[in-house]
């Protein structure tokens, strides 16, 4: 369907940091941002403490487990609530920029609450943008007319899930995917509007710091997520669009990485370091 006569109206999604996006957005003739949508409420299961205990264990292991009970018993154990704090500040900026722009914006703490979902229904929006978000229920990301899309870091439907980067350097890949897909209940397997990759190469000056390194490369991929996301809008919005389905059956959903896993990665990148990563060992390609 073409928007020639009638901009193509979106609403953005997200926890935050999504400045440049908007901006970006904002930019097309034919696209209308109706709203700015922001979940405050980043971690919606609250674990308690023998669940909190087991789940460190199972990703942190216990020796981790352990020096991070110290520093709770201790009164050094703030880092959560650092990281939270920095989210919130992240959320009000992001709030200052949109209405500066003049675009409307709504802090929710949940977007499957009865008030959020009217609101975002009283919107009348063509077309939801997620960046950045928990999983969506099917009652909020089909409010827009047309559905919703998401930005997934990954070569879907090969990659799905998460974390990014992480599944990549595990199974010795030489790039990663950047995928702008369509929302469905199951996680990253809508049909795809828009896809490139990257390519992926270890910089072995952060030793096996891994995290450090992958940190940093997703924090370099964001300005391609952005230009990847809008020119999917833009498609979308011209009428121009072709999504095509994925094959599920390709792939692998991806999920957090527990502890012996990382060790792992760290065991192979010494390999790889030292030359040792050869006979016997898949070099390069998707499942390691």
């Amino acid at each position: 369907m073409s928007f020639d006569n009638k901009k193509l109206r979106v609403l953005v999604l997200t926890h935050g940091e999504a400045e440049t996006l908007l901006g970006n957005l904002l930019k097309l003739d034919n696209v209308e941002v109706a709203g700015v949508f922001v979940e405050t409420e980043v971690n919606r299961r609250v674990y308690g403490l023998r669940d909190k205990l087991r789940r460190s264990i199972l990703y942190e292991g216990y020796v981790a487990t352990a020096l991070k009970g110290l520093r709770a018993l201790a009164g050094r154990g703030g880092s959560g609530r650092s990281a939270t704090d920095q989210i919130r500040q992240n959320q009000l900026s992001l709030g200052r920029f949109a209405e500066d722009l003049g675009v409307s914006v709504n802090f929710l703490s949940n977007y499957h609450t009865e008030e959020a979902m009217g609101l975002m229904r009283a919107a009348e929006a063509d077309l939801g943008v997620v960046w950045g978000t928990n999983i969506l229920k099917e009652c909020v990301f089909r409010i827009p007319r047309l559905g919703s899309i998401n930005i997934h870091q990954g070569l879907a439907p090969y990659y799905r899930g998460g974390p990014p980067v992480f599944w990549e350097l595990y199974n010795s890949e030489r790039e990663i995917g950047v995928t702008v897909h369509f929302v469905e209940s199951k996680v990253d397997t809508g049909e795809i509007i828009a896809q490139e990759t990257l390519p992926l190469i270890y910089d072995y000056s952060y030793g096996l710091n891994y995290e450090a390194f992958i940190a940093n490369y997703r924090s370099r991929m964001m300005d391609h997520c952005v230009r990847l996301m809008v020119n999917a809008v833009r498609l979308i919005a011209d009428g121009v669009a072709r999504p095509r389905p994925q094959n599920t059956n390709l792939g692998t959903r991806y999920r957090l990485p527990v502890k012996h896993e990382k060790d792992e990665l760290r065991r192979r990148l010494r390999m790889r370091r030292n030359g040792e990563w050869g006979v016997g060992n898949r070099e390069w390609g998707v499942g390691s």
